[in-house]
């Protein structure tokens, strides 16, 4: 399985990094980094790939990108999307969408993280799209996330809780099995104080990882649990990080 693979970070630099480069003393908006990071991440695609499309804010921003290559560069791309919003974008962008149960499998994923640490190992789901967006990732053939300066992190976990998606049905076992694990964690609520509820019809436990040293063993056992759909431990997905340093590319590609 492509999830599995056992292969060594290293730091390199790409040809993309010139499509990164602002002049000295410039100064970036938020929007100008986010849409250059988009463009590096999309800017090998070529006609005939199908793309796969995550979640979040930086996902939609490669979303946009995309379809600006598309449009300007007359690229014949299928894509599928990681959940409803981005869907509902790339279909207001006239991107062609197609249905991901007819696809094998994926040429290059495109997507965000919530936090990312130099073993290139990565924190997801803020958007509570976790389960979809490591299905997209594990049939892809090549993974590309983007991330700004302020999302790299000595150990994922540092920044952000871990979220962990489960069943509502027999919700109050797997709770107590997760706290056995010395998890706690808060289920996640909407503006309105209402459980939120994923596009795949399940709630999201949040919980600290703090002390957890060994996250591996971690995503094995809460795999293990039947309660537990998913959880946004991506730790070997990334093929592709590419960090933004206000203007200036970073590139960690797995080998």
């Amino acid at each position: 399985m492509r999830g599995r693979r056992t292969c060594v970070a290293r730091h390199a630099r790409s040809t993309l990094e010139s499509s990164l480069l602002w002049p000295r003393g410039y100064a970036l908006s938020e929007q100008e980094v986010g849409d250059a990071l988009a463009q590096a991440a999309v800017a090998n695609i070529v006609s005939g790939m199908l793309v796969g499309l995550g979640a979040g804010r930086t996902a939609a921003r490669g979303t946009k990108a995309l379809s600006e290559r598309v449009r300007d560069d007359n690229l014949d791309v299928r894509c599928v999307a990681a959940s409803n919003a981005t869907e509902a974008l790339a279909r207001d962008l006239g991107l062609n969408l197609v249905d991901f149960a007819m696809v094998e499998e994926i040429d290059v994923l495109i997507d965000g993280a919530d936090e990312v640490d130099r073993q290139m190992r990565i924190m997801k789901g803020s958007r509570g799209a976790m389960t979809r967006e490591r299905m997209l990732a594990w049939a892809s053939r090549r993974r590309i996330f983007m991330v700004d300066q302020n999302k790299v992190s000595p150990k994922i976990g540092t920044f952000c809780s871990l979220p962990i998606a489960l069943m509502a049905f027999g919700l109050s076992s797997t709770r107590r099995a997760i706290r056995e694990l010395g998890l706690n964690g808060v289920l996640r609520r909407d503006l309105d104080g209402k459980l939120f509820i994923t596009d795949n019809g399940n709630l999201v436990l949040d919980v600290k990882l703090a002390g957890v040293e060994d996250l591996q063993t971690l995503a094995a056992e809460l795999n293990d649990l039947p309660g537990v759909i998913d959880h946004g431990l991506f730790l070997t997905e990334a093929d592709l990080i590419l960090i933004d340093h206000r203007g200036q590319l970073e590139v960690l590609e797995r080998r």
